[in-house]
């Protein structure tokens, strides 16, 4: 690996780690976020050093990174103090799926790999363009609600919403995902939360929630399974002909 470009990297979340695998450059990477599931090799092979909104600042320091890769504002308080330590910091915001696109080549830039980081760019947009072809052809676009987290009752980021759209659907909360800040309540609507009576009220024909078993606590050890219960807001509510499903995000 050239030294002109960083060979000790980490990643406190997980895109920029299956990015750099996608780009065959994983043995840049030595530590990694504790809520990483993909690529599955990368739990085996790398430390955790970090949960979403916290990390082991001493650890990630002993590991003697040149970059660490950081995501939103929300990580904007481990940044600073990295920054303080001395240590290199790229904080990426990747919130449309234009911005993930760009991250993409951009992190491919910052390790020397432009034309990989461009060739898997054009196989995502193939893949993206190919799934809006199919969903051009459906008779009908269902209004889906997609819950990212359960308490605080949060709808999906933005990205999330253009992707239910490119799958031939209408995300119901459109105006929640536009906020460039992942601080804010509810994708920077405040503070009234997309309550069960909101989704019902929104004509909802499908419901996606995503449960997340690792907590900031224990992502070190994550659990590998969680609960999944019915999502009915109300015993006497009638899911006719709504459908809803939780997906399990260990």
């Amino acid at each position: 690996m050239p030294a002109t470009y960083p060979t000790r990297i980490v990643c406190l979340t997980e895109e920029t780690t299956e990015t750099l695998y996608l780009l065959g450059e994983e043995a840049r990477i030595v530590g990694i976020s504790g809520f990483t599931v993909r690529p599955p090799r990368a739990r085996r092979e790398k430390p955790k050093v970090s949960a979403f909104t916290s990390a082991k600042i001493e650890k990630i320091v002993e590991l003697r990174p040149d970059l660490v890769l950081g995501f939103s504002d929300l990580q904007a308080d481990i940044a600073a103090e990295l920054i303080r330590a001395g240590i290199e910091v790229h904080v990426f915001n990747h919130r449309s799926v234009a911005q993930i696109l760009r991250m993409i080549a951009t992190l491919g830039a910052l390790v020397g790999c432009p034309a990989k980081a461009a060739e898997l760019v054009e196989k995502f947009e193939a893949g993206i363009e190919q799934v809006g072809q199919s969903a051009a052809r459906f008779p009908r676009r269902p209004r889906v609600y997609f819950e990212e987290w359960d308490d605080p009752q949060i709808s999906g980021i933005r990205w999330v919403s253009e992707l239910v759209g490119i799958a031939g659907g209408d995300d119901v909360f459109p105006e929640r995902a536009a906020s460039s800040l992942g601080a804010t309540p509810v994708n920077g609507v405040p503070p009234s939360h997309p309550s069960w009576d909101r989704v019902w009220s929104a004509a909802t024909d499908l419901g996606i929630m995503v449960c997340h078993a690792p907590t900031e606590s224990n992502c070190f050890g994550v659990a590998e399974t969680t609960v999944a219960t019915s999502a009915t807001p109300d015993a006497n509510a009638s899911l006719t002909p709504r459908s809803f499903s939780v997906s399990a995000m260990p």
